[in-house]
């Protein structure tokens, strides 16, 4: 049997070196758009998708041979470390992740375990062995940042704008600093273990960071994404960082050691770059224009391509992730071109 060939398109573009054709996955590529997803998620709760490793590299390798992206992405969700530390949550439909025992106070942030990955999450580890095997594309690992961790943590679920997170970080600095220690410990360790399991590269999600300023970002998370970022310098991999609504802690993000910098749709490539990033870039289509007609979807990936491709260090991804309504036609429609794409010299 001929070995599969393996293309590191993507892991070439993390490090900034000229590639072939832009490389492409989407955030959530895995999920409900797919009918295939749909079928096993009708047979498993999503907890006990992750807990069965064939299933897991199942769900994770689906949108890699169905759309031809240049990378998978672990089928896990950012709540996956919490439970084994001693956290009551449970992913409810139409709501997301919610938490019943929130914290309030540094005891509860004091009674939170310590993650051992061999014991407490061995199928997240199982399935990227198993995900090895099969992808002829790197696996990207991932977790949630500290700050986005903890608004589900102390707000007990989703929140539209994470008052009772900002008020603890103000009024109990030593519970919220305690809190980063140890969620950025968690996150360090639990990277490090998909790393030592195979994972090439990783992403971490501060999906909430948006909702601080500058200056708390600075004061309040800097420290600890300084840490993580540095933790992980000494695996070799690629490092990514993304958030939502995040554009005015751009500049900050540059000026930590993280490999690439993703964009959400709000912030376009071109103004990234005249604030001053550096960093590989990755984004940032607006996901609701892959319900948009083709002729519409096609020139804003191309208009993002233009920007992107102007200097080596580009990946093409969403502003956000996909959601249900997308259709896999269309998805594989931009796939193809992206990876056609030629920039107007």
């Amino acid at each position: 049997m001929t070995a599969k060939t393996f293309n590191d398109t993507f892991l070439k573009a993390c490090r900034g070196e000229a590639t072939e054709h832009v490389p492409v996955w989407y955030m959530r590529q895995a999920g409900r758009y797919q009918p295939e997803y749909r079928a096993i998620r009708a047979k498993h709760s999503f907890f006990e998708m992750n807990y069965i490793p064939e299933v897991c590299a199942e769900v994770t390798r689906l949108p890699v041979e169905q759309l031809g992206v240049d990378a998978a992405i672990l089928f896990a969700d950012i709540m996956t470390p919490l439970k084994p530390i001693g956290v009551d949550v449970n992913i409810e439909s139409g709501i997301g992740p919610v938490i019943a025992n929130p914290i309030e106070s540094l005891k509860d942030v004091e009674r939170l375990l310590e993650l051992d990955p061999e014991t407490h999450v061995p199928y997240i580890l199982e399935s990227i062995k198993i995900l090895r095997q099969q992808l002829s594309v790197p696996l990207i690992g991932f977790s949630g940042a500290p700050f986005t961790l903890a608004s589900y943590l102390i707000e007990g679920g989703p929140s539209k704008h994470y008052h009772k997170t900002k008020a603890f970080m103000y009024t109990e600095p030593a519970a919220w600093q305690a809190l980063m220690e140890k969620l950025g410990d968690m996150t360090i360790t639990y990277l490090k273990a998909q790393i030592k399991a195979g994972a090439q590269a990783v992403q971490v999600f501060d999906s909430w960071v948006g909702a601080l300023n500058d200056e708390d970002y600075r004061e309040y998370i800097t420290p600890v994404m300084t840490r993580i970022f540095n933790a992980l310098k000494d695996t070799g991999v690629p490092t990514i960082y993304f958030g939502i609504g995040a554009g005015h802690l751009l500049m900050d993000w540059n000026r930590l050691p993280v490999d690439v910098v993703g964009l959400d749709w709000r912030t376009s490539i071109t103004t990234a770059r005249e604030m001053g990033v550096t960093k590989t870039l990755q984004g940032n289509l607006d996901p609701t224009l892959l319900l948009a007609p083709w002729e519409k979807l096609e020139a804003k990936a191309k208009e993002i391509l233009d920007e992107g491709t102007k200097q080596p260090g580009f990946i093409f991804n969403l502003g956000h992730g996909v959601f249900p309504d997308a259709k896999v036609e269309t998805l594989q429609q931009l796939t193809k071109f992206i990876h056609s794409y030629k920039r107007d010299v």
